[in-house]
């Protein structure tokens, strides 16, 4: 369930598509009818271009070496998880499809087929358009910044919520940050039976972290000037974490 919250400046669909891929520590294969999960094992180039370091006895070693050259035969998973408790914590995931090639040692993985999907739904994101795009300056360090966001500062998310329309607070149990990119931060309302995603936009991107903290103080401002909405609820509710 989605609030109705004006959405501003968003990131393109590469872009997102680029950052969850950046961002990914794991990754999961599906290749010859099997399944199999790599951690901290994979690298990206520049253009997007995923590099997979595997043990040389490994079998997707040997089923890359003996596919026919250039036939779709692999399918690569990243999902993109809140790093702060919430409910529903995958907020994308993304498949590459397309086949690999042994590369010095180990790899490289050519994808004819790109496919982000979010909450609003999924989209086939342009290979050119995949390539070119770059990822959010903020996405590796993402999740430590939204982690100390919800861990050392609650009192500014909940001084936030006053820059949230009352009507997509109501009902609500508990607000945590829930994505933080260079056009603005998400907040999660979660109420007892339902969820809602809220976005403040920015009032300029942020290019790094120096800027994000900038920009942040600017928001907070901007809450401490806004009325405060009624308290939220200080209650429990079965599912919540």
């Amino acid at each position: 369930m989605g609030d109705s919250q004006s959405w501003v400046a968003v990131p393109a669909a590469a872009e997102r598509a680029r950052s969850v891929l950046a961002a990914s520590w794991s990754c999961a294969v599906t290749a010859d009818g099997g399944r199999e999960e790599f951690v901290g094992a994979h690298t990206v180039d520049e253009d997007g271009r995923v590099i997979l370091h595997v043990p040389d006895d490994s079998a997707l070693l040997t089923a890359a070496i003996c596919a026919p050259r250039g036939e779709p035969s692999a399918v690569l998973e990243f999902a993109d998880v809140a790093p702060v408790p919430v409910r529903t914590r995958i907020r994308a995931r993304l498949w590459l499809a397309g086949w690999f090639t042994p590369e010095d040692g180990h790899l490289a993985f050519h994808t004819t087929r790109v496919v982000l999907r979010e909450p609003a739904g999924a989209v086939v994101v342009a290979l050119d358009e995949f390539a070119a795009a770059a990822p959010d300056p903020l996405a590796t360090a993402e999740a430590h910044l939204l982690t100390h966001l919800a861990d050392a500062h609650p009192d500014a998310v909940e001084r936030l919520t006053r820059l949230v329309r009352p009507d997509s607070l109501h009902g609500a149990v508990r607000v945590q940050p829930l994505a933080v990119d260079r056009h603005g931060l998400t907040l999660r309302v979660e109420r007892a039976r339902a969820h809602g995603d809220v976005r403040l936009a920015f009032h300029a991107p942020a290019d790094d972290v120096g800027q994000l903290t900038e920009r942040m103080h600017v928001l907070l401002t901007q809450a401490a000037a806004a009325a405060c909405p009624r308290a939220l609820q200080r209650q429990r509710t079965d599912g919540d974490g």
